[in-house]
């Protein structure tokens, strides 16, 4: 006699573990001003604990992916949440800024290592007509997380310091293990070769073009760094010839591209994760440095959009198994273009934060309907065998854009704080703690910093743009199916009695 296996206990110890990463991704934004009156760093070297994390995470997921195929979703799963518990730690004990960016870049190694079993598992254990609702809770945790992530790191800075917004992930870390070394069950394994070449080629071109971007203005952007970033792209133009000529198994394989829900939901989500990351460092910079609020103030001015995020995200993905899929991403993406914009033109040394506030709200419930319904289109076409694979590449894609728009948005921001007179501010201007900023440059810092902030909503743009050309019917053929392949469906988990 056989049973089918309950698939949702699993996936509720993964999102327990995958939300603990997510929180790392915007968690320190409202710390940046401790840290960098704690360790003496400037703008750019503290943006970089950000991106150092961001670029760590985004470059070996290509692989990782293809790892949970081969040797399992759940080893894999428990190698990644080893490594970034072990990462939080020595974060914790970080005495430079260096050191901290290096720790960091573990951290990213570990979460690169995890995330793309969490949603290869929906795809391999949850059918299609179910997928929806599975990624609601996927796709709630990542919005609810990159929201509270700053909230929470507010009330630890502000309580027992900086160091505490890593340390917490230590009880958090050894608890979500043990949840998934309970609850997630053994899927089959698939073997695998693994694209060297692709990973190297990668991780290089995107470290450069990375690295060109967020310390273009450092340099000057000299000759050097342009030659950085020429660099970068075109080792990435390179990465993708490799892929298109690889007729063995390619890191990326191209035929993923042809469906076009697919296609297009990775471009959408390339826009939100970098708009989300870009986004906070001004807001935060903004509330702490120009209008005096602690961290636990400025992390509370967003509460609501958190909250109003994380009540309708779940109900956004369940509803979007009902309509055509452009519907609910598109509404999402215009409503937090429109709100980001608006932010930017409130960025002012004296517009009410009740405000601020409201559009915040309005950001949240365009994110709840972004996260689950982008995720639950860009799965649903997937074969098993490239579930891994597509996992891998559409969280790679997310996580690129992520640390390409920290990188952006740090480059803006100093080009902006320059075109105004200010130069580099660092830990020794204390900035962040009220009234420490001299009233003469208030209004130049301000106005730099709301600047920058309309990059994030003219990313997003692109958003809207990719979401209302997402196919307009809830089924598509299988594409990306070889003529060997199994369908789309649930991997049946069963056990024999």
């Amino acid at each position: 006699m056989s049973t089918q296996r309950n698939p949702w206990p699993a996936l509720y110890a993964l999102v327990f573990g995958f939300f603990m990463i997510l929180l790392d991704m915007t968690i320190v934004a409202v710390a940046n001003t401790a840290i960098m009156k704690s360790l003496n760093a400037d703008v750019s070297q503290v943006i970089w604990v950000t991106s150092a994390y961001l670029l760590a995470y985004a470059v070996p997921l290509l692989v990782t992916g293809r790892l949970g195929d081969r040797f399992g979703p759940k080893n894999i799963y428990l190698a990644g949440l080893a490594v970034f518990t072990l990462a939080s730690l020595w974060c914790t004990m970080s005495n430079s800024i260096d050191m901290l960016i290096a720790a960091r870049a573990v951290q990213g190694l570990g979460a690169a290592l995890m995330t793309p079993q969490t949603m290869a598992v929906i795809t391999r254990t949850f059918p299609p007509e179910k997928r929806g609702a599975a990624m609601g809770l996927w796709g709630g945790a990542a919005g609810l997380a990159t929201l509270v992530g700053p909230i929470l790191g507010g009330v630890l800075v502000d309580w027992q310091g900086w160091r505490w917004i890593f340390c917490v992930n230590i009880p958090i870390g050894i608890l979500a293990f043990a949840l998934a070394l309970w609850l997630v069950p053994s899927l089959p394994t698939h073997k695998h070769k693994f694209d060297l070449v692709g990973v190297a080629l990668s991780g290089v071109g995107m470290f450069l073009l990375v690295f060109g971007i967020q310390e273009g203005n450092t340099y000057n952007w000299d000759p050097a760094i342009w030659t950085v970033i020429v660099a970068g792209i075109a080792v990435l133009i390179l990465f993708v010839v490799n892929q298109a000529r690889n007729t063995g198994e390619p890191l990326v394989p191209l035929r993923l591209l042809r469906d076009r829900s697919f296609a297009l939901s990775n471009l959408a989500i390339a826009s939100m994760g970098a708009a989300v990351t870009a986004s906070m460092v001004p807001a935060y910079l903004y509330l702490e440095a120009v209008r005096g609020y602690s961290s636990t103030q400025s992390a509370f001015v967003f509460a609501p959009m958190a909250i109003v995020s994380g009540v309708l995200a779940p109900l956004a993905g369940k509803f979007a198994d009902r309509v055509p899929a452009w519907v609910i991403p598109t509404a999402g993406f215009s409503l937090n273009s429109a709100a980001t914009i608006t932010f930017a033109a409130l960025m002012t040394t004296t517009s009410p934060i009740i405000l601020l506030a409201l559009v915040g709200v309005v950001m949240g419930i365009g994110s709840a309907g972004v996260w689950a319904p982008l995720a639950s289109v860009a799965t649903r076409n997937l074969p098993l065998q490239l579930a891994g694979a597509g996992a891998g590449v559409y969280n790679t894609t997310r996580q690129i854009a992520s640390a390409l728009g920290s990188a952006g948005i740090s480059a803006l921001i100093a080009a902006r704080m320059e075109s105004h007179g200010l130069g580099s501010l660092n830990g020794s201007d204390s900035v962040g703690t009220a009234g420490a900023l001299p009233a003469s440059i208030l209004d130049k810092f301000s106005a730099s910093l709301g600047q920058s902030m309309y990059l994030p909503g003219v990313i997003l743009l692109i958003g809207v743009v990719s979401s209302m050309l997402i196919s307009r019917t809830r089924t598509e053929s299988r594409a990306l199916a070889s003529p060997t392949s199994a369908p789309a469906g649930n991997e049946v988990l069963r056990t024999t009695g």
